[in-house]
């Protein structure tokens, strides 16, 4: 009930037993703070936390509109509501060092488990569009080492993302990922990858986890679970998934609504609410409402 039972501390430890593990980890992108006990009830890793998505709830596109402030709440949201780890986009950092420095700590202080941190110039574009443009290598070290400088807690994982790959091309993306591991970073995050012969390549490139973007729409093909684990991919996040999925439905719903006049027929398609109940563990905050409240007022003397 209201929280987690786990410390920050805790799931960090545990995200980073699980980068270390062998194991894939699977990371859903939790999309509402309701979603998030639902990816840890149907056993998954952690949830993800899309910078995509924050942006697209407030119906802006994905270039750094969002500030940081926002991203925190939602961070704390979030990491609020399940046990497991939760990664956040952190987009750029909000700026160069100074400003990725303060990104850390208020990212830290919402309870996250790991945040990641691109190379684009800012503005910054969504990763799977073309026309990106990505900062010098010195800005790009820069960023990372001022991110592990700033950090508190030893166990926050601080992932570094390139998105070179579109830009230069498999073999810059592989440089940089040595690079940017050099700088400090806990895991490479290699964006727009087409292949799964270019995330084998970022594999052997570097020693730390790597991720794989499995985004519909976008430029990697949506390779499966065990196609990742085969080529020595790490953590795999489907950021933007259940966004689509519910919106989908969303308007679906609202077309049949127009034409018909009731939402009737989409009832059996509904989340119930004894369900959602249960999601946001209504029984535990009745029982410990009785708990504090369930008292006799005396009588007047």
């Amino acid at each position: 009930m209201l929280s987690t039972t786990r410390t920050p501390a805790e799931k960090r430890q545990a995200f980073r037993e699980g980068l270390a593990s062998g194991t894939l980890q699977r990371f859903p992108g939790a999309f509402t703070p309701l979603s998030a006990p639902l990816i840890q009830e149907l056993g998954f890793e952690g949830a993800y936390i899309s910078g995509a998505v924050m942006a697209a709830e407030l119906g802006l596109p994905d270039i750094g509109l969002t500030t940081l402030t926002e991203v925190a709440q939602r961070g704390r949201e979030i990491s609020r509501m399940t046990d497991l780890p939760t990664l956040i986009d952190a987009d750029t950092g909000f700026g160069e060092a100074m400003n990725v420095a303060r990104t850390v700590q208020e990212l830290e202080d919402a309870g996250v488990s790991g945040l990641h941190l691109e190379d684009q110039v800012n503005p910054k574009r969504c990763g799977h569009l073309d026309g990106k443009e990505v900062v010098g290598l010195d800005t790009a070290v820069q960023r990372i080492a001022a991110a592990v400088a700033a950090r508190r807690d030893p166990g926050l994982v601080i992932m570094a993302r390139t998105d070179i790959r579109g830009v230069e091309g498999l073999a810059a993306a592989a440089d940089r990922a040595k690079a940017l591991e050099a700088a400090g970073a806990d895991a490479i995050f290699p964006e727009a990858m087409a292949s799964l012969e270019e995330f084998a390549a970022i594999r052997a490139a570097v020693d730390v986890p790597i991720l794989a973007n499995m985004t519909e729409f976008g430029k990697s093909a949506l390779f499966t679970h065990q196609q990742l684990r085969d080529v020595g991919v790490d953590l795999v996040i489907h950021p933007v998934s259940l966004l689509r999925i519910a919106m989908g439905a969303i308007e679906r719903e609202l077309l049949e609504l127009r034409e018909t006049g009731t939402l009737d027929g989409a009832v059996p398609r509904m989340q119930t609410r004894a369900r959602l109940y249960e999601l946001n563990d209504y029984a535990a905050y009745g029982a410990f409402d009785e708990r504090v409240f369930d008292f006799e007022v005396p009588g007047a003397p």
